[in-house]
């Protein structure tokens, strides 16, 4: 520690900058291991897996059909309305892996003002109905023209605003399981903010056993790959026209993406860019559906050699709000797996460089592919209300909360983790035949790693009151 503040005193004094970054050493490829020039002189390390395996060239099984009808209205204050405008949702039961079923429930969010409407109450069962429910709202007619009329001695009379965005998304989409022998499913990895690659380690090796090709790149200034050293270089675009590029390079005919933290914002954004390559898509820990943007007052902002002299107290506060337990094992598991182990340049450049206003509700609300939401419950970076305001906004989206586990999930349960994975990648929806009448389904308390059965609304009504 001595040295580090030593070393950051010294670049003050000298006007030298501290952006001089060095990679950790590199491995050989027959390790596994390659290395691909995005561009000219960037350089991204990439594990890349090709297990052995008997192959089956198309997948075994019909596979089932998804369809989503909805509207999105967006007002110039931020008030946001979304309204099922299908019936075919509601008539799918998602089958898991275990057998359970449980009723597909289309979620119906309007994000009110509370100080604009004071008489809002939650009932959690309108979603059920067709009604429109505010967050921490009572329930409410899916048109404002309908319903009473208003009390004008008891409420003020309001003027009817103009939406300033009206968005239809009516996808319908053929969803099948993902197996280890199917030969056209590749699995992406993107990790977040100081991370690499190395932080999914037990992830990559339990896939790769199981028969799946795996790729899992370090972004640019983290791991191995080259770090150039002007700020411009670790923008959200920069960042993801490589992942762009990795993409292309390794996709296959169905993509599975996984993404932890900042590494999510760049799922979404391949998801969104290429929906009929991608398959299915894990968000761990990602936060909700806002679009980037740095913030003014973080410490981040203070000069590259200030954050060196304070880079042993960031590191001991990314372990304590990264996860659930602060011992050996964490602190091993944090330099085993090079996690947080980039310069304070980089660390400074990434932070500033998080701009994406395109990546708003409306963006996340489009992507019409199947989301699995992952969220440890001590998690102190990323609030358990932003990844349930996350499914909400999303198409097709599964909560799941891994009571264990905080920021760095993955690495405190890989068990629990790769369980939900696995069977995520096996999920398929079964549509019933439209002649036969809707059975009676007896719903079940779903257990922290099995498959999602709530889907578009995240966790089902048990899981949601277990998390308040």
């Amino acid at each position: 520690m001595l040295t580090t503040l030593m070393d950051g005193l010294l670049c003050c004094l000298t006007g030298k900058s501290a952006n001089v970054v060095v990679p950790i050493e590199t491995s050989e490829a027959a390790d596994g291991y390659e290395f691909v020039e995005v561009k000219p002189g960037r350089v991204l390390r990439v594990r890349h897996i090709i297990p052995e395996r008997e192959v089956v060239d198309e997948p075994r099984g019909p596979g089932g059909s998804v369809h989503r009808k909805r509207k999105i209205t967006v007002y110039r204050n931020g008030q946001l309305l979304i309204e099922d405008l299908g019936n075919e949702a509601r008539q799918e039961l998602l089958h898991a892996q275990n057998g359970d079923t449980q009723p597909n429930c289309t979620v119906e969010v309007e994000l009110a003002d509370p100080s604009s409407n004071p008489t809002v109450t939650a009932d959690p069962k309108a979603d059920k109905t067709g009604s429109v429910v505010g967050t921490g709202g009572a329930a409410t007619s899916p048109s404002p023209t309908l319903g009473s009329a208003p009390d004008l001695t008891q409420q003020p009379r309001k003027r009817r605003r103009k939406p300033k965005r009206t968005v239809v998304i009516d996808s319908e989409r053929k969803i099948t399981s993902c197996k280890g022998t199917h030969a056209d499913v590749a699995v992406f990895f993107v990790h977040g903010v100081g991370g690499s690659l190395d932080i999914w380690g037990s992830q990559l090796d339990f896939f790769s056993r199981l028969g799946y090709e795996v790729i899992a790149p370090d972004l640019a200034g983290h791991g191995a790959s080259s770090a150039p050293q002007i700020a411009a270089a670790y923008t959200f675009y920069a960042l993801a026209e490589d992942m762009r590029a990795i993409f292309k390079r390794y996709a296959r005919k169905r993509n599975i993406l996984i993404g932890h933290s900042y590494g999510v914002s760049f799922c979404t954004f391949l998801a969104h860019e290429y929906p009929d390559q991608v398959h299915k898509v894990v968000m761990i820990n990602g936060g909700g559906p806002t679009a980037l943007e740095p913030s003014l007052c973080s410490i981040f902002n203070l000069p590259t050699c200030v954050l060196h002299c304070l880079s042993p107290c960031l590191a001991w506060s990314f372990l304590k709000a990264g996860f659930a337990r602060q011992g050996a094992k964490e602190k091993q598991l944090l330099k085993d797996n090079n996690a947080f182990n980039v310069s304070s340049f980089v660390l400074r450049a990434m932070m500033s460089g998080q701009y994406w206003p395109e990546g708003d509700e409306v963006y996340h609300a489009e992507i019409p592919v199947p989301i699995l939401l992952v969220h440890g419950m001590y998690d102190k970076f990323v609030p358990i209300e932003e990844d349930q305001r996350m499914a909400e906004i999303l198409l097709l989206a599964f909560l799941k909360i891994i009571n264990e586990g905080s920021h760095m999930v993955m690495m405190e349960c890989p068990e629990s983790v790769n369980t939900l994975l696995h069977e995520f990648f096996l999920w398929e929806p079964e549509s019933l035949p439209k002649s036969k009448p809707r059975p009676e389904i007896a719903t079940k308390r779903p257990e922290t790693a099995k498959i999602p059965t709530a889907s578009n609304g995240g966790a089902t009504p048990e899981s949601k009151a277990k998390t308040k």
